[in-house]
């Protein structure tokens, strides 16, 4: 077997087109469209939460163009760390990359517990803990065998997801057309009550946190550009598979949900990971006759989880590598073995995991609840550091004297397109509870934002750290970047 190129950073070019294809289809399907989408049609209408969904998914698609183009033309493991240092500023680009970090490693913990809480569907007597190790264990055996089992094993997981969410659609669309199921609803659920616009605009905003974290993972393309083996041609090709995605995939499960299920109906109250039987994906489809949906949208979670920690422990592993190399990080965490992995990286990822254990001290519920809150703002500080380094490389690439016509992947909305998505962020990050805002309960304040100070802080501390030091000049159209 021929051993994948190495990149200008080190790492094995291992990822073929197919693993960057479902890496990008894949990356942002899980439990928030599988489970929290219930409780976003209850919240705010079926209207609402299609408004919401389809907002969060312009900001998400035009991030993903300004990704695209940044990772197209430089492909490394840093991404968005490594372009918000070069092209904005090195405290910025430290802060970005040590939020990233602790964004996925974080996710790691707590889609372990939510795994504890999805098996004991199963096998109620066993421990959360228990299970929370073996997929530690699981997941970090495969991240470390190379670039490419990560890819194949992400390529399956997704996989599962995708068809789930194509069976669901069909399924949905045959009983809106009372092809089976009984008779349709028709549009009845979109005029009961207050839809299908329920608690106006400031609904919609509170469905904006939970509609933008269902879409994480989305830039995980951007770090896989660092292996792919030909990223000129597949970061292309899996950015422009966003679009179909958001549009097949989220907007239309959300339109079949508010269809199909009154946004009144108790059942859609729910959106815990522990509450699989009232998935608005498994009372669709029991709606359409299949008996065993529980069991069946109970794996498919499962599936999900897994792929989100897969996911977490490979970008947090190179995010982390990629501030070592340069100088950001411990030197260990620069470290690769022959395959190409950064172990030390991965290892020191895969221990925050150990959170996970928090289920067998206050319980599974509390714990990923409160991993979740500490986690969420982090991915929305990180789009925000994408869309403002991508104003700035563009800036740099045009007065370097390059042409665009020479770049791989061009935005199509720029200078829109990343001032547009900042705009948006800013409006997510800021509504994240304003509910405990205007209440002033300080304990849910502090639960929501806590993530933008630490971000804050790691800036500043960097600044002091290093604000007398000189700043090396890089030309990043010639030079390793990390």
């Amino acid at each position: 077997m021929t051993e994948p190129a190495p990149s200008k950073d080190g790492l094995k070019r291992g990822l073929k087109a197919r693993h960057m294809q479902m890496i990008a289809i894949g990356g942002s399907i899980g439990t928030g469209l599988f489970v929290a989408s219930g409780g976003t049609i209850s919240e705010a209408g079926p209207g609402g939460a299609l408004v919401a969904y389809a907002l969060i998914g312009i900001m998400v698609l035009l991030l993903m163009q300004s990704l695209g183009e940044m990772s197209a033309r430089l492909p490394v493991a840093g991404s968005f760390q490594t372009y918000a240092t070069v092209f904005v500023n090195r405290h910025f680009g430290f802060a970005i990359g040590w939020n990233y970090w602790f964004n996925w490693a974080i996710t790691v913990a707590a889609e372990l517990v939510a795994a504890g809480i999805v098996m004991s569907y199963w096998l109620p007597d066993v421990p959360g803990w228990i299970w929370a190790a073996v997929f530690l264990v699981l997941l970090t055996g495969l991240n470390a065998l190379s670039s490419k089992a990560f890819g194949e094993g992400e390529y399956w997981l997704a996989a599962i997801k995708v068809v789930t969410v194509i069976v669901f659609l069909v399924c949905g669309f045959a009983m809106i057309f009372g092809i089976i199921g009984g008779t349709s609803p028709g549009f009845s659920n979109w005029t009961d009550g207050e839809a299908p616009f329920v608690g106006g605009w400031l609904s919609i905003v509170s469905v904006f946190m939970i509609a933008g974290f269902s879409f994480q993972g989305t830039e995980l393309v951007g770090v896989a550009a660092g292996e792919a083996e030909n990223p000129q041609r597949d970061v292309p090709k899996a950015i422009k598979t966003i679009f179909w995605r958001i549009m097949l995939f989220y907007i239309g499960a959300i339109f079949v949900i508010g269809m199909l299920i009154p946004y009144l109906d108790p059942s859609l109250l729910s959106s815990e990971a522990s509450d699989i039987a009232t998935s608005p994906f498994t009372l669709v489809f029991e709606r359409a006759g299949i008996a065993f949906a529980a069991a069946l949208m109970n794996a498919v979670i499962l599936s999900a989880i897994l792929s989100a920690g897969n996911s977490g422990l490979y970008a947090s592993a190179r995010m982390l590598y990629s501030m070592a190399k340069d100088g950001k990080a411990p030197k260990i965490f620069g470290r690769l073995n022959k395959r190409g992995v950064p172990v030390p990286a991965m290892l020191l990822t895969a221990s925050v995991g150990l959170f996970g254990f928090l289920t067998a001290i206050i319980g599974q519920g509390e714990a990923y609840t409160w991993l979740l809150n500490v986690s969420g703002l982090s991915g929305f500080i990180a789009w925000v550091g994408i869309a403002v380094s991508h104003y700035k490389f563009r800036k740099a690439y045009i007065a370097s004297g390059q042409s665009l016509a020479d770049l791989p992947y061009k935005a199509p909305l720029f200078p829109l397109g990343p001032i547009l998505a900042f705009a948006i962020l800013l409006v997510v990050i800021a509504g994240q509870n304003y509910q405990a805002v205007l209440d002033g309960n300080l304990l849910q304040m502090a639960s929501s934002y806590i993530g933008l100070p630490i971000f804050l802080l790691l800036w500043l501390c960097h600044w002091l750290v290093t604000r007398k030091q000189p700043t090396e000049v890089i030309d990043p159209w010639t030079a390793k970047l990390n």
